[in-house]
């Protein structure tokens, strides 16, 4: 049984694992699901400051740690297959249940069936099949960041539309490749004790900063979707400006949050390998919620607790074996039939045509090691 397959458990001393990794991935994936529960409630400011504090980061935390656990991804036919049974056909699973539930929920087809425009969460998966691709480029680039910057800014200035996704695949785009970019003994800087306490300042000015914040500015600037053209304000100055503060305080918590979480195993250390189940599966059922009448009654500080504890709740749900085993169809379908049998493919083929293959080079020398291996390469969301 495969180490990411829905019932298996990570050896609790698993060789190369980084446990801080593991328990960032569990705390970022209960933010998402908090975050996308208390959104019709944030007509209330204490849930509008929640949210945009939690807005200001958790996504770009997990792109960051997505691009470091891409590292060794080098393209082969047996990495690109694994991709796409991985993210692309979990995106097409999901993506026709999303628009099931809306066809029910409005009493007919919803306005679009291109599968080229994700339904609500599935614009992550598109983003990361994106990415992973990439990987190879932005390995032989000498300044990948700082490329990649120009790219994500540049993009902002035109109108890109929503197919694919494209405005959030080059405007996060920094993030993944700064996550390309890490080595572990990176990380060993967050130890110190002084990153610590500097993380503490961080997080709790940002706290403080997101009440004023969720009141002045849209939550566009927190979705990194649209472009800038589409604001009140000029779409260079001081438009890209803001965008680049908005970088700036996202990439500020990301590494604070890194140092502020056990680099040691805990109670959820093994659920961080299971945020693709969490991240897939409480989709569906906070859009059932949202069609009920639960957000009518929920209010105040006591619904605003209620639906935080409920977010939480449904996390730690998601990631228990049964509920695992009862997903695995479609978060990690094993679609054999869908493959050659006799493991050639078309390379394969046209090798027996023409003469013998050629041997493939030696992979990337990237950092290919276990955290290139880990479960969440899958899709670490």
């Amino acid at each position: 049984m495969s180490p990411g397959s829905p019932n298996a458990r990570p050896p609790e001393n698993a060789p190369g694992r980084d446990a801080r990794l593991d328990n960032a991935k569990f705390i970022l994936i209960a933010l998402v699901v908090i975050g996308h529960a208390i959104e019709p409630l944030t007509d209330y400011g204490p849930s509008s400051a929640l949210y945009y504090w939690i807005y200001f980061f958790h996504m770009p935390a997990f792109i960051m740690i997505s691009g470091y656990l891409s590292r060794s991804f080098d393209a082969s036919s047996k990495r690109v297959e694994k991709l796409f049974l991985s993210l692309a056909v979990p995106y097409l699973i999901f993506w026709t249940l999303h628009q099931t539930f809306y066809a029910i929920e409005r009493g007919g087809l919803p306005d679009t069936l291109s599968i080229l425009k994700p339904t609500w969460t599935l614009w992550f998966l598109v983003a990361l099949f994106v990415w992973r691709l990439t990987v190879p480029v932005w390995q032989r680039l000498r300044w990948p960041v700082a490329i990649s910057l120009t790219i994500s800014l540049f993009a902002t200035t035109t109108d890109l539309g929503t197919t694919l996704s494209v405005g959030r695949v080059l405007s996060l785009l920094p993030f993944f490749v700064l996550g390309l970019s890490l080595r572990r003994e990176h990380f060993a800087y967050l130890d110190r004790l002084w990153v610590r306490i500097c993380s503490v300042v961080v997080m709790l000015a940002t706290a403080v900063l997101a009440a004023p914040v969720s009141d002045r500015f849209s939550r566009d600037w927190l979705f990194w979707r649209d472009s800038l053209t589409d604001r009140d304000i000029d779409p260079l100055m001081p438009s890209i400006f803001i965008r680049m503060l908005f970088m700036a305080i996202a990439l500020a918590m990301t590494f604070a949050m890194l140092a502020l979480t056990p680099k040691r195993r805990t109670w959820f250390t093994s659920l961080g390998t299971y945020t693709l189940f969490v991240y897939l599966g409480h989709s569906v059922i906070l859009l059932v919620l949202k069609a009920s009448p639960w957000h009518d009654v929920m209010s105040g500080p006591v619904g605003l607790a209620t639906t935080v504890a409920l977010g939480a709740g449904l996390t730690l749900l998601l990631c228990t074996p049964w509920v695992r085993k009862a997903l695995g169809w479609a978060v990690e379908p094993r679609l054999t039939w869908l493959l050659r049998q006799d493991d050639k493919g078309l390379a394969g083929a046209k090798a027996d045509a023409t003469g013998p293959a050629p041997e493939p080079g030696p992979e990337s020398g990237s950092g290919p090691g276990s955290e290139g291996k880990d479960p969440a390469t899958k899709a670490s969301v």
